[in-house]
């Protein structure tokens, strides 16, 4: 290992502190500019994007891993903690005893013209980090939060992401205003729409939205709606989960794009 190695064994050091502030806190991202990266596999993913730590922080127990080393080396420093220190920065039950601190990507221009998401209001991370996982996977590649949205880089979201951050232009902490630049129509989810998923003639590119668990979509961002359609729920229930709902109609509109 050709990178520096600093042990670290008082929870008081200046960066164990910088951490604690980046995954104690959903927001603690945009405060320090820096994000999180627990685990292996959220690291790979990061790497195979271009992404370059500022350090990368080892479990004492892990840093003999030969599986673990190509992290190590994209980085200049590398930072060893005893397990108990570990554990008290981790994210995840079980520890994954290797983590990457990068800086937080600046936010990019809004792409008038592509495939887009939309966040409303999303509420839980969790939720966040799997609609950009389905928009990654279904070919959307932006993804505009409006205010009031959970965090994008929030460590609960990269989690539920498993790495789909890394390939998206995200930007997050937009008024309604700023979807006016988009050249592509809106189409708006609502359990309320007359129109169904199944029989809407779905416009290629849009911007697919998505709102509030509870609340949905709201009013003002409804009446820039070039479209509004429900998902057809012939078992019952009241609403679909706002991911699920995000994957039904992203992997729907990738469908009609290919067989197009």
């Amino acid at each position: 290992m050709d990178s520096a190695i600093q042990l670290i064994r008082s929870r008081s050091n200046p960066l164990l502190v910088h951490l604690r502030q980046v995954v104690q806190d959903p927001g603690g991202y945009r405060k320090v500019g820096a994000v999180w990266l627990e685990g292996d596999h959220l690291c790979r993913a990061a790497l195979a994007r271009g992404f370059v730590p500022q350090q990368v922080i080892f479990d004492e127990r892990s840093l003999g891993e030969p599986a673990l080393q190509v992290l190590a080396h994209a980085a200049a420093r590398v930072v060893v903690l005893p397990s108990a220190l570990f554990a008290s920065i981790s994210t995840l039950e079980s520890p994954a005893g290797v983590g990457w601190l990068v800086d937080l990507p600046p936010p990019p221009e809004i792409d008038p013209l592509v495939d887009t998401l939309v966040l409303d209001r999303v509420q839980d991370a969790g939720n966040v980090g799997s609609m950009l996982r389905s928009a990654a996977a279904f070919g959307v590649r932006q993804v505009l939060a409006l205010k009031g949205t959970a965090g994008l880089w929030s460590p609960k979201a990269l989690r539920a992401g498993m790495g789909a951050h890394f390939g998206l232009a995200l930007r997050e902490g937009l008024e309604v205003e700023a979807l006016k630049s988009l050249g592509v129509p809106l189409v708006a989810t609502s359990s309320h729409a007359g129109i169904t998923l199944p029989e809407a003639r779905l416009p290629h590119p849009c911007a697919w939205v998505l709102g509030h668990e509870g609340q949905g979509v709201g009013d003002e961002l409804l009446s820039l709606a070039a479209l509004e359609l429900r998902i057809p729920q012939p078992g019952g229930e009241e609403s679909l989960n706002v991911a699920a709902a995000a994957a039904v109609c992203l992997y729907e509109s990738m469908r009609r794009r290919v067989d197009a």
